[in-house]
């Protein structure tokens, strides 16, 4: 594979797949040919420009991680040269550029992926698994919480989080929705409230420590999910907390309540509470062991045909929609269908990944 974007989640990305047996990394693009060259010799790939990178033979598949405004373009270009495509979520800005691309790729016969692929870890499906085991009956109701103080705290180069395809839904939001999706399966109408508390930020480290950026998207967002199934979840992702003790997910059914691990990470404690019990940790039972981000590639190299694996176009566009109708929601006070739906793919049984033995991704077995 080629990777576009060399910034800062790409090092997690890079030591994921240069340590597993099923990908390969051969060439790396960013704006910046610096970062490209960087990324390029401490990974042992060879550094093009973007637009040199979409020619290189070797390449079977495109590793977006650009911001997601460029992921339209990016993407297009990618499947124009006969290039599959991997996005950082969200799958696009916007459900139109995402349907701009997923007819591209069907019309060219090359398929699309999407982050996150955190859901594919032994958390998210630990906790999926122990619903299926009807350890707390029917599923009724989730909450969902993600509230921070923002990014600019620690991101050197947080504008694009303030930027149209911002915000704490789109950034936060597809690790909880893809959960939610997972557990209790697509969301069929929303509601959503929004609000901005400020208009501008300062940029907290780096090199451009104290500059102002503006704020051109709401930076609190909250919403009532109904899923398909019947069970309800209430949202709230937010950039205006100064912290939060809230547990991330916690799902409640009929007989008991799940605590399931942030959705932002592949690993976490599950933890049960029947009615009238206590809460009792779960053994993992399910999921790829060790995982790291660029998992969701590794499951597509491990599928029969090498194009398809569980962090599929269908869920991210799927998860963009739903965000995109409780943004609309927000805008004009008014409930909204949902108008895509998913198939939830197929759960994980427990995996240990080749690299994971010898401590992680970083290291090869």
């Amino acid at each position: 594979m080629g990777i576009v974007g060399c910034g800062n989640i790409s090092a997690q990305y890079l030591r994921t797949l240069t340590s597993a047996d099923e990908t390969s990394v051969v060439a790396v693009a960013d704006l910046d040919a610096d970062k490209a060259a960087h990324a390029a010799a401490t990974y042992g790939a060879r550094a093009f420009s973007v637009d040199e990178i979409f020619g290189v033979d070797e390449i079977e598949w495109i590793l977006n991680l650009t911001t997601p405004a460029a992921h339209e373009d990016v993407s297009l270009a990618a499947i124009g040269q006969g290039l599959s495509v991997y996005n950082e979520k969200p799958l696009c800005a916007t459900v139109a550029a995402a349907q701009r691309v997923l007819e591209a790729a069907h019309a060219a016969g090359v398929a699309v992926g999407s982050a996150p692929d955190t859901v594919l870890g032994t958390g998210l499906q630990t906790a999926r698994a122990t619903l299926a085991s009807g350890a707390i009956g029917r599923p009724v109701f989730a909450t969902a919480t993600m509230a921070v103080p923002g990014h600019e705290l620690w991101h050197p180069a947080p504008d694009f989080y303030y930027a149209p395809g911002g915000g704490p839904l789109l950034d936060m939001g597809p690790y909880y929705l893809t959960a939610l999706v997972t557990l209790l399966g697509p969301v069929a109408a929303v509601y959503g409230a929004a609000s901005r508390t400020r208009d501008e930020r300062i940029i907290s480290s780096g090199p451009r420590k104290g500059e102002r950026i503006g704020v051109a998207v709401d930076s609190h967002i909250t919403a009532i999910c109904e899923h398909a199934s019947g069970a309800l979840t209430t949202l709230i992702m937010s950039f205006d907390a100064a912290a939060s003790q809230a547990a991330r997910i916690e799902v409640h059914g009929e007989e008991g309540s799940m605590a399931v691990p942030d959705p932002n990470e592949f690993h976490g404690a599950v933890q049960v509470h029947s009615v009238g019990g206590t809460w009792e940790m779960v053994t993992p039972s399910a999921g790829y062991t060790g995982a790291g981000r660029g998992l969701g590639l590794i499951d597509i190299a491990r599928s029969a045909d090498r194009r398809t694996g569980r962090a599929s176009a269908e869920l991210g566009f799927h998860v963009l929609d739903v965000m995109s109708s409780i943004l609309r929601s927000a805008d004009d006070g008014q409930r909204r269908m949902v108008s895509s739906t998913c198939t939830v793919p197929d759960p994980v049984p427990l995996t240990e990944l080749s690299y994971a033995r010898t401590g992680g991704a970083g290291q090869r077995a």
